[in-house]
């Protein structure tokens, strides 16, 4: 089905990262389907090809290119951003969706190597990304930055807190940058989402125990599936969302006003 309107991105070129399955993915597939040019982007090669090939066959060939980058080496990053400007000419939504998060317990049990990987996978390569994105869009005074958050980063958790704690900072680094980019009519903001099943939260939704409490106490009684947050990143890319910035949107199915703080 066309999307027109409000929702439109026929023509905006679109740089997704972490986009070769899960959450990337759907936002990826949800813009090509809305008009957008998309580049996929997630460490492994044959996935990002793979994801790719998908789009094209189903929304046009030439919408979706794959360009691997590992998110926590600079280099990959900058090459990522060089073919993507080269093979657009531009880019004009940037969603952060790659992260990681290789400690599932309590913080107390976190080595430093851990720690420095969440926070350097989770904030600090949001930022390097950003950085060099945002010079262009800031040239042509157009274009909308989204980086994908957790409702982690709201709540306290005795499994996930380093996880949360680097959500958290996600979302205060799109407040600071709203602020630094908004003369130039760039726009940055969070999507916070609840449980998604998704295979990076896979240790959550497969434990019987935490999805049937997670349910229990969210109001809509389920948890998120990937093309709901693809939604809410579409909103804040087009024209739709065109005076909201500095924001963090909660998409959980209610779970977080509620009163439920993590697992």
């Amino acid at each position: 089905m066309p999307v027109t309107g409000l929702f439109d991105l026929t023509g905006a070129r679109a740089l997704i990262s972490g986009s070769s399955r899960g959450i990337g993915l759907a936002i990826a597939t949800r813009m090509a389907e809305a008009g957008a040019r998309v580049t996929i982007s997630s460490r492994k090669s044959d996935a990002c090809q793979a994801a790719a090939d998908a789009i094209n066959q189903a929304h046009g060939d030439g919408l979706a290119i794959p360009i691997p980058a590992d998110i926590s080496v600079r280099a990959d990053l900058e090459n990522l951003v060089e073919t993507a400007n080269s093979a657009w000419g531009g880019i004009d939504l940037l969603i952060c969706n790659a992260a990681s998060n290789p400690h599932y317990g309590p913080l107390a049990g976190i080595t430093d190597e851990q720690f420095r990987k969440v926070f350097e996978n989770n904030v600090l390569s949001t930022h390097w990304l950003i950085s060099l994105v945002a010079p262009g869009m800031r040239a042509r005074r157009d274009g909308a930055i989204t980086i994908i958050s957790s409702i982690g980063g709201l709540t306290g958790s005795a499994a996930i807190g380093a996880y949360n704690i680097s959500k958290a900072a996600d979302m205060q680094l799109a407040r600071n940058l709203a602020v630094e980019f908004g003369k130039d009519n760039v726009r940055v903001n969070c999507i916070a989402p609840g449980l998604v099943r998704t295979a990076f939260s896979r240790a959550l939704w497969t434990n019987p125990d935490v999805l049937g409490g997670y349910e229990a106490k969210t109001p809509l009684g389920r948890i998120g599936e990937a093309d709901e947050i693809a939604g809410t990143a579409i909103f804040l890319s087009a024209r739709a969302g065109s005076f909201v910035t500095g924001q963090t949107i909660v998409v959980d199915g209610g779970v977080t006003i509620a009163g439920v703080t993590g697992a």
